[in-house]
C-alpha cells in the first residue's frame, strides 16, 4: 500500500483553546502557492470523541413543497434542472448554493432524496469561508466526525478528500487490485448512519477524477418480488472495527471507538418511502441469522448487481466549481482514481456530511446493535 507522505508534527490549540498536535499529511513544498492550502489533510492526534449517542432527526425534506417552486422556479430563464440518467442525478445550474434561503434549501433535501445525487455548477462555494461551509451543512442536519479520516485544519468536521503526488494513501490497497473503483454508503457502521453528503472540489486533474453513484432504489426495484419479500426481513452487520485497526496499522489515529450495527437490508426513506438496498462491500460483513454461505451467495449478488448495472448509474465529471450532494440512504458512490496521480494529477477538497435517523426497513424493522467492545466479540465469536 502506498504510505501517506506527513511532513510536520506541529503543537498547537483548537478551537476551544485546548493544546492539541497536529500531523500534517501533505508536502509544503507543492502547496506553497495553493489558495486553498488551508484545507489540506491534517490528522488531530490528540482530540477523542465518545461513541456518538442517539439523537431525534427531522429530515428537512418533510418540510418542503413536492413542487419546488423555489429552488426550480418555471418562470426562470437562467435557473435550469437536467437529468443526469433517467433513474438517478440531476444537474443544476443557475442556483448558487451560498445564497439558498430556508425554502430552498428544504426543496433541495426533498430533491436529493428523490433523485440521488444533485450536482450544483458555477459554485462559489469553495471562496464563502469554512464557517459558512458548516452552516451551510448543519442546517441540513448533525455533522459528523470521521473517526479516522484526515481533516481540514482547525474544522474537524471537514472530511479532506486529497489525492496528489505527496500524499498516496487514498490509492489503499487498490494498487493491488484489478480496480480502484469501490460503490459503497459512507461509514454505513454507524448507528445513526450518514443522510446528506457535500463534496466540494477545490482542485482537479485536467481529466479523470470523475466520481460514479448507483441508485440504490433502482437496484431494489430491479430485483424479482420473491427475492424482495425475503431480503426485507433481513438485517446486515455492519462493522467499522476493521476500519480502526487499518488506520491503526497503517499509524493513523482513532478519534472514535469504533461501532457495529445491524441494519435492515431494505431501508425506506423517512420523506419519500422509497426502498432501497443498504449493503456494500466496504462494510457489510454478513447477513444475520444466514449461514456462511449462504449469506456469502447473497451478498455476492447483490454486490456485484450495484456495481455493474450500469443502466442505474451516474457518473459526474467535475471541476473547481462544481459542488454534489447526494442521499447515502438511497445511493452508493465511487471515486474513479483515472488519473496519473504520480504525475501532474491533482484531487483536493473536502467533505460536509450531516448524521441520518437509525435505519428502519419494511413493516418497521429497525436496526440493532450491542456495542460490545473488540475482545468481547472476539470472544463471542462475532469478531
Amino acid at each position: 500500500m502506498a504510505p501517506s507522505l506527513t511532513t510536520t508534527v506541529q503543537e498547537t490549540i483548537n478551537g476551544e483553546g485546548k493544546p492539541i498536535k497536529l500531523k500534517a499529511a501533505f508536502s509544503d513544498e507543492v502547496h506553497k502557492e495553493s489558495k486553498y492550502a488551508a484545507y489540506l489533510p491534517v490528522y488531530d492526534t490528540t482530540t477523542t470523541f465518545p461513541r456518538t449517542e442517539l439523537f431525534e432527526v427531522r429530515d428537512r425534506g418533510h418540510d418542503a413543497d413536492p413542487a419546488k417552486p423555489n429552488l426550480l422556479p418555471k418562470d426562470s430563464s437562467s435557473v435550469k434542472a437536467t437529468k443526469l440518467t433517467p433513474r438517478i442525478g440531476t444537474e443544476i445550474t443557475g442556483q448558487q448554493l451560498s445564497q439558498l434561503d430556508d425554502a430552498q434549501k428544504n426543496e433541495l433535501a426533498l430533491l436529493i432524496a428523490e433523485r440521488g445525487v444533485v450536482v450544483f455548477r458555477d459554485q462559489d462555494f469553495k471562496d464563502i469561508g469554512p464557517e459558512k461551509q458548516k452552516a451551510f451543512g448543519e442546517y441540513f442536519g448533525r455533522l459528523h466526525v470521521h473517526p479516522v479520516g484526515a481533516h481540514v485544519k482547525d474544522h474537524i468536521e471537514f472530511h479532506s478528500i486529497y489525492l496528489g503526488k505527496d500524499n498516496l494513501y487514498r490509492l489503499g490497497r487498490s494498487t493491488s487490485k484489478l480496480t480502484t473503483t469501490g460503490y459503497h454508503s459512507d461509514v454505513s457502521y454507524e448507528h445513526q448512519p450518514p443522510a446528506i453528503t457535500m463534496l466540494t472540489l477545490v482542485q482537479v486533474p485536467e481529466t479523470g477524477g470523475d466520481t460514479g453513484w448507483t441508485s440504490q432504489v433502482a437496484a431494489y426495484d430491479r430485483l424479482s418480488e420473491p427475492f424482495k419479500v425475503f431480503l426485507e426481513g433481513l438485517r446486515a452487520e455492519h462493522d467499522g472495527f476493521r476500519q480502526a485497526e487499518n488506520a491503526r496499522r497503517d499509524g493513523h489515529f482513532v478519534r472514535r471507538e469504533p461501532v457495529k450495527s445491524y441494519h435492515p437490508i431494505v431501508r425506506v426513506h423517512p420523506v419519500t418511502k422509497q426502498k432501497a438496498l443498504f449493503v456494500q462491500p466496504g462494510f457489510t460483513r454478513r447477513i444475520i441469522g444466514l449461514k456462511d454461505e449462504e449469506s456469502d451467495a447473497i451478498l455476492k449478488i447483490l454486490y456485484k448487481h450495484i456495481a455493474s448495472s450500469q443502466d442505474i448509474q451516474a457518473r459526474v465529471k467535475w471541476d473547481d466549481r462544481t459542488v454534489a450532494l447526494w442521499d447515502n440512504r438511497v445511493t452508493a458512490h465511487t471515486a474513479i482514481s483515472d488519473y496519473d496521480v504520480e504525475g501532474e494529477g491533482l484531487r483536493q477538497g473536502f467533505r460536509i456530511t450531516t448524521l441520518g435517523e437509525v435505519p428502519e426497513g419494511v413493516n418497521g424493522l429497525k436496526s440493532e446493535w450491542d456495542d460490545k467492545g473488540p475482545e468481547n466479540e472476539r470472544a463471542a465469536g462475532l469478531f
